[in-house]
């Protein structure tokens, strides 16, 4: 047998369907660059072209015993290059266009559900820092924050001075204030 650069193109064909891995070889030099330069003449990025053929190859290799094409090799090898060139450019299409939109959506602004999670999450934390002072103070700071009450209808209420009302909700907002300073620092961090 001629060594197999020498050999026609059907007769590698035959061989690659048999196994034969020296026709695969003989069919990769003979049109790995003519391919490449086929590819890169549509991508104009030498590695996608490489990917593209390698691709290709290795689709042939592990599909040689199920090859059927009408034509020869070339216009079969041509025609898959051709193939995967235009899902590789519809991809790409699809990848710019979704990271327009996606780019054009962060631009209006934060989601609405991101807004939703922080305000639940603030009102946990405000209610935790409630839950955790003392009865008199936690008495006073919500019925000057939850009811609305003014500092002397809450006095009046509780029988206490307006001066105690006034230093109940100074300490109140004194234990609240790190609490809220850690949230918005960490808020800030994460949306940096």
């Amino acid at each position: 047998m001629a060594p197999y650069h020498e050999l026609n193109d059907d007769r590698l064909t035959a061989l690659l369907k048999e196994g034969d891995d020296r026709a695969f070889t003989a069919i990769y030099d003979r049109y790995f660059w003519l391919l490449h330069s086929h590819a890169y003449k549509w991508l104009r990025n030498r590695e996608d072209a490489k990917d593209i053929i390698h691709e290709l190859f290795s689709n042939l290799w592990s599909k040689r015993k199920i090859l059927t094409f009408q034509d020869k090799l070339a216009p079969y090898l041509y025609a898959s290059v051709r193939n995967r060139i235009f899902n590789q450019l519809a991809r790409d299409k699809y990848a710019v266009q979704y990271s327009d939109r996606l780019e054009s959506f962060m631009k209006q602004g934060e989601c609405i559900t991101d807004h939703l999670v922080r305000e639940r999450m603030l009102m946990e934390i405000i209610e935790n820092g409630i839950a955790e002072m003392p009865r008199k103070m936690r008495e006073v700071f919500e019925l000057s924050r939850k009811q609305q009450l003014s500092h002397k209808e809450i006095a009046d209420k509780l029988g206490i001075s307006e001066a105690t009302v006034r230093k109940h909700i100074q300490h109140a907002l004194k234990i609240l204030r790190p609490k809220f300073e850690m949230i918005i620092i960490a808020w800030s961090l994460i949306h940096r």
